[in-house]
């Protein structure tokens, strides 16, 4: 983020030391070290927020995708479904189509 040198970090710290003094820089160090703490508590909360909302709106792109492909929705029961029950569909739907095609003939 910032590109702060040794250097300058030892500069602030002189410079603080003369402007604050020797008996109020630890206590001012100690409540900058806080706020530092909370702010960097507060931009990673907000970047797990902002994360959340993109795999949310990347799921929903997901889902929608999917509910455009019914075929596929077939095929993922015909593969983690009973293949039994899926062949019992299959030769029952033939035999109405058979006995269909005889009721018509006769």
């Amino acid at each position: 983020m910032f590109d702060i040198g040794f250097l300058e970090i030892i500069l602030i710290a002189v410079v603080m030391l003369l402007v604050v003094g020797p008996e109020r820089l630890p206590r001012v160090a100690r409540t900058t070290g806080l706020w530092i703490g909370k702010m960097r508590g507060f931009m990673s909360s907000v970047k797990a927020d902002i994360d959340r909302e993109l795999a949310t709106e990347e799921l929903k792109k997901a889902l929608a995708k999917q509910a455009a492909a019914p075929e596929l929705e077939e095929l993922i029961d015909v593969v983690s479904g009973d293949p039994l029950k899926s062949a019992s569909d299959k030769l029952s739907a033939d035999v109405t189509t058979d006995s269909a095609a005889d009721d018509r003939q006769q």
